[in-house]
């Protein structure tokens, strides 16, 4: 009982949080996911990187640097905080381009027995988690636009084709889905997922008056596809370093990382899909 109410408490300060930063206005959203993106960044580098020494937490503060810059450098320019092209191509590459070789430069230092694989796993940090939230701004602006509607649906989408599996799954699920990775996972649970999930995008259609019955739709597909398997590639990760969770930061929840892991793999296909039809 004291470990369900710990979870409900934990779900209801997470979701006034994010719909305070999500509508707060351009400055809040954009700081909102910010740091989901940095403390996301964090649970995975302390996933993957030796953490036992002064030097390996300076290595994860170089990954940390270097993965969130994709995200700072999308609001400078979502936000046009830096209005002349010509002004933000030169700053990019001055803040950039230095960043990128720290990882190299500081692996000379060190004495790692594994110095390329610590490089790769920074480099992937930006890959996995730094560029998809990093098109999460190209996603919410467009010009003067802000389109927090639309990003709100796409989280409630990804959460309600989690809820929708997990449910469905639970009481119905027999057929494994990917055994090796995530025994739990079943064909009933990701099929009942997919139906919520679609049921959602015709509830999202006729509250949220920003996208086509279409649009919203097609949004319903990605999530349930790229979601889902954003969900088992994370399961892979965590299977690989022998680690239940992500972190602890929400307590019976397990890790930032954890709640987001479908919407991060979900978010390159929705904005290919959402830039495309703009």
């Amino acid at each position: 009982m004291q470990g369900l109410l710990r979870r409900g408490a934990t779900a209801a300060i997470f979701v006034v949080v994010m719909l305070a930063g999500l509508f707060g206005g351009p400055y809040s959203f954009v700081l909102l996911f910010a740091i989901i993106t940095g403390i996301c960044l964090w649970e995975y580098l302390g996933m993957v990187l030796i953490r036992d020494t002064r030097r390996d937490r300076i290595r994860k503060i170089v990954g940390l640097i270097m993965g969130i810059l994709p995200v700072i450098l999308s609001a400078i320019t979502n936000l046009e905080v830096i209005k002349d092209p010509e002004t933000f191509v030169i700053f990019t590459s001055l803040l950039f381009s230095p960043f990128i070789f720290m990882a190299f430069i500081y692996e000379l230092f060190t004495k790692s027995d594994q110095p390329f694989a610590n490089i790769a796993y920074i480099v992937l940090g930006i890959i996995y988690i730094g560029v998809p939230f990093a098109l999460l701004d190209f996603i919410a602006f467009d010009g003067e636009h802000f389109y927090a509607n639309t990003v709100f649906g796409i989280l409630a989408l990804t959460w309600m084709n989690d809820t929708g599996a997990y449910l469905v799954g639970s009481r119905f699920g027999k057929t494994p889905l990917l055994p090796r990775v995530s025994p739990k996972k079943t064909w009933e649970g990701s099929i009942g997922g997919g139906v919520v999930t679609f049921i959602s995008a015709l509830i999202l259609y006729f509250t949220i008056n920003e996208l086509r019955i279409v649009d919203w739709l097609v949004l319903a597909a990605i999530v349930s596809v790229f979601a889902s398997l954003g969900d088992l590639v994370e399961s892979l990760l965590k299977r690989s370093v022998d680690m239940k969770d992500s972190g602890t930061l929400l307590p019976g929840h397990g890790g930032l990382l954890d709640r987001f892991d479908g919407f991060i793999f979900c978010l390159p296909f929705a904005a290919a899909y959402l830039l495309w039809i703009r």
